[in-house]
């Protein structure tokens, strides 16, 4: 297989990551200066559905994704390459496809009021 894209394209991101860091830095200081709290940069609300639910089912998708692309290049004129590529997307999607709507009614329910 022809990896030499590969290097290109890390080296990239590589820069882009090292140069994001460097501003988050700078942004950081500049409101601990004013007095201000960084916790402001970090918006992150605390989820109510935990992230291994996530991870979780991306890996059952790709595993079913795995065993339908299987099945697919023995049963099919599909190529093993295809069927796999194919089915692994479909269902790692689908996947997380699903698992959003699940985080969304958890985070639903879980903000009614009396709760």
């Amino acid at each position: 297989m022809n990896t030499e894209f590969l290097i290109p394209i890390s080296l990239f991101a590589m820069v882009f990551g090292i140069v994001y860091l460097a501003i988050r830095m700078k942004e950081r200081k500049a409101l601990i200066e004013k007095g201000l709290s960084a916790e402001i940069l970090d918006s992150h609300k605390r989820s109510v559905v935990p992230s291994s639910l996530k991870w979780g089912m991306l890996a059952v998708g790709v595993g079913l994704g795995i065993l339908i692309g299987r099945i697919l290049a023995a049963y099919t004129c599909l190529g093993e390459e295809e069927s796999f590529f194919s089915m692994i997307f479909l269902f790692g999607g689908f996947s997380l496809i699903l698992y959003h709507f699940i985080a969304r009614k958890m985070e639903r329910d879980d903000q009614l009021p009396g709760a």
